[in-house]
């Protein structure tokens, strides 16, 4: 469980197109031999071992549309998505912040505030209504701000 005690806060949204910090930011990155156009579709990508999803989401023309794509065929989701979800979003996440300065920089500039990705309906990645969600996704920022300083 997450626990939001601390003096400083930074409160953010994966789904926020305008923040660089957002997996629905768009910053273009390789990873896996192809060219990405932001975090949100290669997450979503990567739920499936299908090749036809695997194309349509790269290609979708938004994250919110990859989004929807993912969403729509979650039954063919790969049974090991639980396991593997973080390790992906690091992954991408990683690799964008490494291709983008502005990005890594903004990421920098938090410095050690705690970050927290303020879903209401999302207890894994972020904080939930009642803020005892798991927050991941501030977890795996935090984290990657701790591996970009150390660059």
């Amino acid at each position: 469980m997450f626990n939001a005690n601390t003096d400083e806060v930074i409160y953010l949204s994966r789904s926020d197109a305008d923040s660089p910090l957002a997996s629905y930011s768009g910053n273009p990155f390789e990873l896996d031999g192809e060219r990405w156009p932001s975090v949100e579709h290669y997450y979503q990508a990567r739920k499936f071992e299908d090749p036809t999803l695997h194309e349509q989401i790269l290609h979708a023309e938004t994250p919110q549309v990859a989004s929807k794509i993912a969403k729509k065929n979650r039954k063919q989701v790969r049974k090991d998505w639980k396991k593997i979800r973080k390790i992906i979003m690091t992954r991408a996440l990683y690799t964008m912040f490494r291709t983008h300065s502005g990005a890594a920089d903004k990421l920098l500039s938090t410095k050690e505030i705690k970050l927290i990705e303020n879903s209401q309906y999302d207890y894994y990645w972020g904080c939930g209504r009642d803020l005892r969600g798991d927050n991941t996704y501030g977890h795996v920022l935090m984290g990657i701000r701790h591996k970009l300083r150390e660059l």
